[in-house]
């Protein structure tokens, strides 16, 4: 969930929205506020459909009959404009993380859990089916685990996509592809059965952690869900009696919704069906909504994504930073006025988890094969690690941007793989959650080429992401670190505002820098590394200030300083690059950078 930024609606049709819940490939979706205080989920669909001549009447007709649909375990359909210059519809707002969520951040659900899911998915799909509907995208991402049973989303919408839509006459297919049917994959007409295959294969990923026809590519998927069989000896025999009839390649063969009921027979009625981080997620996620619902003149003075507070771990206690967001200058360091806890992202591969885990801690003494027990050679910076065994090969374990030029591995431990290597040298990777350009991965390298680097890569990776999910292997963060910092969290809209305004987005770029976009772009960077070259004062701060490129190569001024030092040749440090666009000079944009800095200070903790 993230707050609006400057460019984004402050209503849609009639509802109130302050929040951004996500974005897939139909459109994002918008967290509002009916006028009668009822919180709404209102997707609006990509402006491209827009442009389709069918695509309005279809959209139409199809949320007609969404609107019929009120089954228990759906999420209802509240209003929409397929008339609007931006098509919209707003569902009732289910919390709850999604399963493709929870299943990433924990593993497999336990069996109970997973029968509960069977039974509140068949239901669901029988109440869209009776009034007509297919939904013909049913995945992991829309089925959200509610504190008392699952709801499927997006019902009705996939088909309005369809037809003559200028998407599908590029030969795209509607649907994603590890969970749609065989006759979608070969651009078939769909029936209710269509359904029941993704619920078998939805079922599978549930309970294993990945998909039942996942391949190394979308076409290997696409080709395993029309030709190959699906290995479901890992499942239990109550569940493998309910999924293998719902793969079956012939839809006419596939079990109704009521016969998969009859199947499951009763099921047992519990306080939640789900592990208790499920809990855990739907608690925190009110939270972040309470916040976020807060007057905008109080909600500037709390975390939230909109201007957030920094959250410091040190020698296992929390100290709270609060940033303010008045159009004030910023007041001296000191206590914050209001301070506010924020709560982490306890996701293991998320941002706020990487942070703050010792890369090294997760792979010392471990055995990986090819390799053996690996024990740590380097561990000096913050998001890599070098090990090596005891012939001296070594692996690296790091989070970057490096791999994102790599290739479609498959799956591990029930997330996508991508790798990118040789006969002497690979690369394995999996995604950091909510940081599409950042990945977790490790690389090896052999002195003279061997059979299996990319395995020996992939397995060193897939014990790193078991450790990770199992926990306990953070960092010990020293007081003052910037280790566990998010980077934009550290500049409120109204301050950037002032530097680059009007400020049109904040973007993260990896987990220790963010990239504040408005008329030019100003960048805040956190790392080790030697300390800068002094040239001044700022704040009673010695910082260097000058001329410096970006990556691209453009022009702008640089403020850095040491935070901390670590030893005589190295610190941690922080940057803020100004790259000016217009008539803005880079002597102007070195007085701005300079206010950035004067601003940003105040927030950081005391070495």
């Amino acid at each position: 969930m993230k707050a609006l930024v400057a460019g984004d609606p402050a209503t849609v049709g009639r509802y109130q929205v302050f929040a951004v819940l996500g974005a897939g490939g139909m459109g994002r979706v918008l967290l509002g506020v009916s006028p009668d205080g009822r919180l709404v989920a209102v997707k609006q669909v990509h402006p491209h459909f827009a442009h389709d001549p069918g695509f309005r009447e279809r959209f139409r007709r199809e949320v007609t009959t969404s609107r019929m649909v009120s089954g228990a375990y759906t999420a209802a359909v509240m209003d929409a404009d397929p008339d609007a210059p931006t098509p919209w519809l707003a569902s009732v707002f289910v919390p709850g993380p999604a399963l493709s969520e929870v299943v990433t951040a924990a593993g497999p659900l336990p069996p109970a859990a997973v029968r509960h899911l069977a039974a509140g998915l068949a239901l669901a799909l029988g109440e869209i089916h009776r009034t007509g509907l297919v939904h013909r995208d049913l995945k992991p991402g829309n089925v959200i685990l509610a504190e008392d049973g699952p709801r499927v989303i997006d019902f009705g919408i996939a088909r309005a996509a369809e037809g003559d839509s200028e998407l599908t006459r590029t030969g795209s297919i509607i649907g994603s592809p590890g969970y749609m049917s065989p006759e979608q994959a070969q651009s078939k007409p769909l029936t209710p059965a269509s359904d029941l295959f993704s619920f078998g294969a939805l079922l599978v990923m549930a309970a294993t952690g990945r998909g039942p026809f996942t391949g190394a590519s979308t076409p290997q998927t696409l080709y395993n869900v029309v030709h190959a069989e699906p290995d479901l000896r890992a499942l239990d025999p109550w569940l493998r009696r309910i999924v293998e009839p719902c793969l079956a390649k012939d839809p006419a063969h596939r079990p109704a919704p009521a016969d998969v009921l009859r199947e499951l027979g009763p099921i047992e009625p519990v306080a939640s069906p789900w592990p208790p981080l499920v809990l855990q997620l739907i608690d925190e996620q009110r939270a972040r909504i309470s916040e976020l619902l807060k007057p905008p003149s109080r909600r500037r003075r709390y975390a939230g994504l909109a201007a957030a507070a920094v959250v410091l771990l040190a020698a296992g206690t929390i100290t709270v930073v609060s940033l303010t967001g008045s159009d004030s200058p910023p007041a001296a360091a000191g206590a914050p006025e209001e301070p506010v806890v924020t709560a982490t992202n306890p996701d293991p591969f998320g941002p706020d988890n990487l942070r703050r885990v010792d890369l090294c801690r997760l792979l010392d003494g471990q055995d990986v094969p090819g390799l053996g027990r690996l024990s740590t050679k380097d561990g000096s910076a913050l998001d890599s690690c070098f090990l090596e065994n005891a012939e001296g090969r070594s692996l690296e374990l790091k989070i970057g941007r490096s791999l994102l030029d790599s290739e479609a591995g498959g799956d591990l431990e029930g997330l996508p793989l991508t790798t990118k290597g040789d006969g002497r040298d690979c690369e394995a990777a999996v995604a950091v959650n909510g940081f599409p350009d950042s990945t977790l991965g490790t690389e090896v390298h052999f002195a003279v080429p061997v059979a299996d680097a990319c395995t020996v890569a992939k397995d060193g990776l897939g014990t790193a992401v078991r450790q990770l999910r199992a926990g306990g292997h953070d960092r010990e963060l020293p007081p003052g670190t910037l280790a566990a910092l998010d980077p934009c969290a550290l500049l409120a809209p109204a301050e950037a505002d002032r530097v680059i305004g009007p400020l049109r987005n904040t973007v993260h770029q990896g987990l220790r820098e963010c990239r504040y976009e408005g008329t030019g772009t100003l960048s805040v960077k956190l790392g080790k590394g030697f300390p800068p070259s002094i040239t001044r004062q700022l704040a009673g701060v010695k910082v260097s200030l000058g001329q410096k490129n970006n990556e691209e190569g453009q022009p702008g001024c640089a403020l850095a300083w040491q935070h901390r030092q670590l030893s005589p040749r190295e610190g941690e440090n922080v940057e803020l690059l100004l790259v000016p666009t217009g008539a803005l000079t880079v002597d102007q944009a070195c007085e701005k950078v300079q206010q950035a800095g004067q601003a940003l200070l105040p927030r950081l903790p005391k070495p």
